[in-house]
């Protein structure tokens, strides 16, 4: 690029009076500025087109380790035991108290021990416990709650201690939003919606089943049914054991043993 210094003169001069009128003086300075001018400027492209080298080429491809979505189909899944019965706003102090949250869960001796803290951070006014002193597990496997189950600060060990405690599937009115994503990360529990108010027509102990494919709930102490909302497509991720055992099994991802 080209440039050349071409010089400028002007000269002015002016003074005022007292009456403030601009009157112009008879004596002249001059001043120089030198103002750089330029060349016209042509740019080149280094290439006309771009194309990334062979090598760096990015392809994606399936694993042959793939499972089959049919084989994680949940539609004919079902549950059965005796229900736990809880009430609203079971915050995740209650299902598992920030105590215990240094237990790691992929050590089972810690899984274990986690799941005998679950629920322990219940009120007295809780007669029956979720899981028996001097015991690691759970005789119930569905737990029924109200209103914003899981609200509370957002901790992965509150649906693995229920888990880890025996606990199949929880079924509340509805969930804090958080519990219900870890809940399916994890692949602990199921967390199924009622659309009625369950936890006031059951009673800790009943015997329950729950039929995924049906999106039913049905309490053989009281002999009552009662409609679910439907898991959806977060099913077959609990079903395969969490988040990264689907992406594992459906070919997302490679397998542990490749």
């Amino acid at each position: 690029m080209a440039a050349s210094l071409t010089r400028i003169s002007y000269s002015s001069a002016f003074t005022f009076s007292a009456s403030k009128t601009a009157v112009f003086s008879s004596s002249l300075f001059a001043s120089s500025i030198k103002v750089p001018t330029f060349s016209s400027l042509t740019v080149k492209p280094l290439c006309s087109t771009f194309a990334p080298h062979a090598a760096h080429a990015i392809s994606f491809t399936t694993h042959a380790t793939s499972t089959p979505a049919s084989v994680l189909d949940t539609s004919t899944k079902t549950f059965h035991g005796l229900c736990y019965v809880v009430g609203d706003n079971i915050d995740t102090d209650q299902i598992i108290p920030a105590e215990y949250l240094t237990l790691v869960p992929s050590n089972p001796a810690e899984y274990e021990k986690l799941g005998s803290y679950a629920l322990i951070g219940l009120p007295s006014s809780y007669a029956t416990r979720f899981i028996e002193p001097n015991e690691t597990k759970t005789k119930y496997s569905i737990v029924i709650g109200g209103a914003n189950f899981g609200c509370g600060s957002s901790r992965e060990h509150a649906p693995v201690a229920l888990g880890a405690a025996g606990a199949k599937a929880v079924v509340a009115e509805s969930y804090a939003r958080i519990f219900f994503r870890n809940s399916v990360a994890t692949g602990e529990v199921y967390p199924l919606e009622s659309e009625a108010r369950i936890c006031e027509e059951c009673k800790t102990g009943d015997v329950v089943t729950i039929e995924l494919g049906e999106s039913r709930l049905t309490n053989h102490s009281t002999g009552k049914e009662y409609k679910l909302k439907s898991i959806g497509d977060a099913g077959p991720v609990i079903e395969a054991g969490g988040i990264f055992a689907y992406a594992r099994k459906t070919g997302m991802i490679p397998s542990l043993s490749n």
